[in-house]
């Protein structure tokens, strides 16, 4: 859905997209639509298999099976790459040329004009330290102008993998406002973050991946779901058996000694029942909204998996 919430067309499409590494499957039978003009945010701890997905789109890596279509063509297409800006990874750069230079040279490689060189810089606000050498910038600053060369060609695609990365406060919202802003141009955007609280500001549709596969997909309204009922109750080892034995409580943690229970908001009054009906004494309850990173939590939490994963190892890929 556009912000209008009408559908649009379909700029990215993927279809049972599956990638592995020997015996490691690092994409697993992943599927989804990216329509024109969202900002659309791809969620994932680390080693869950983003990376090596965007590096998929772009053709950098052949996936193993599935179907992937990019602008109308397929991944690595020279007439789609043109219509695309990226910032994978770590941006790479000439550490002994200024800024400036270094997307002036970029500019050459990519056939576009040298004046888009400008507005790129401004629009990632390093306007003012342009002439400066890349290899004295800070980590921030080499994410802005990585950002910076995905805009060069003017794309209508623009795929950011971790854009935030090394950026200051001030920095991070400016990134934000600017990510937004390229939404409202019409331009497709897709976001590889584990920063729900930035996800959550500037997304429209968020896919949360785990282990290569897709786990939700949605609004992020429909991802954050009901509010949760917040419960101060004793004993807790009763009150926790009893929520979790009923149907339509969709999950119960602790937190801080209280109860946090995700259910539609009629079954507030069930649920206290159920409790007084089991003796357990309830002091204290209250709804409140949960956060998407609350949902990705209870999405992606499992035991640590310390085996090789190529996108926790880039270099190998």
């Amino acid at each position: 859905m556009t912000r209008s919430g009408t559908r649009s067309e379909a700029v990215v499409e993927i279809h049972d997209l599956t990638k592995k590494y020997g015996q490691l499957t690092a994409v697993d039978r992943l599927s989804l639509t990216v329509h024109r003009g969202e900002v659309f945010g791809f969620l994932g701890p680390n080693g869950a298999g983003k990376t090596t997905t965007l590096r998929m789109l772009l053709g950098l890596i052949r996936p193993g099976s599935g179907d992937v279509t990019v602008l109308g063509g397929r991944p690595g297409d020279p007439k789609s790459l043109r219509r695309i800006g990226s910032l994978i990874e770590g941006p790479g750069f000439y550490p002994y040329l200024t800024g400036r230079t270094n997307l002036q040279t970029m500019a050459r490689y990519a056939g576009v004009p040298a004046s888009s060189v400008a507005p790129a810089l401004e629009a990632v606000g390093l306007a003012d330290r342009a002439g400066d050498k890349f290899g004295s910038y800070s980590l921030g600053m080499k994410q802005r102008l990585g950002v910076a060369a995905a805009l060069l060609k003017d794309p209508e695609l623009v795929i950011l993998d971790e854009p935030t990365n090394g950026l200051d406060p001030q920095g991070m919202r400016d990134m934000r406002e600017l990510i937004v802003d390229l939404g409202r141009q019409g331009r497709t955007v897709i976001l590889s973050s584990h920063l729900m609280g930035e996800v959550q500001q500037i997304c429209e549709r968020v896919a949360v991946i785990d282990r290569g596969r897709i786990v939700r997909e949605g609004t992020v309204e429909q991802l954050r779901g009901d509010t949760e009922l917040e419960l101060v109750a004793t004993p807790s080892d009763t009150a926790l058996a009893t929520l979790r034995a009923l149907s339509f409580v969709d999950s119960v943690r602790v937190e801080d000694g209280r109860l946090l229970v995700t259910v539609g908001p009629r079954h507030t009054a069930e649920i206290t029942r159920a409790l007084v009906h089991a003796g357990v004494a309830v002091t204290g309850v209250r709804r409140r909204e949960r956060e998407l990173e609350d949902v990705f939590f209870d999405l992606t939490t499992h035991q640590p998996d310390h085996s090789t994963h190529p996108d926790r190892e880039p270099s190998h890929v």
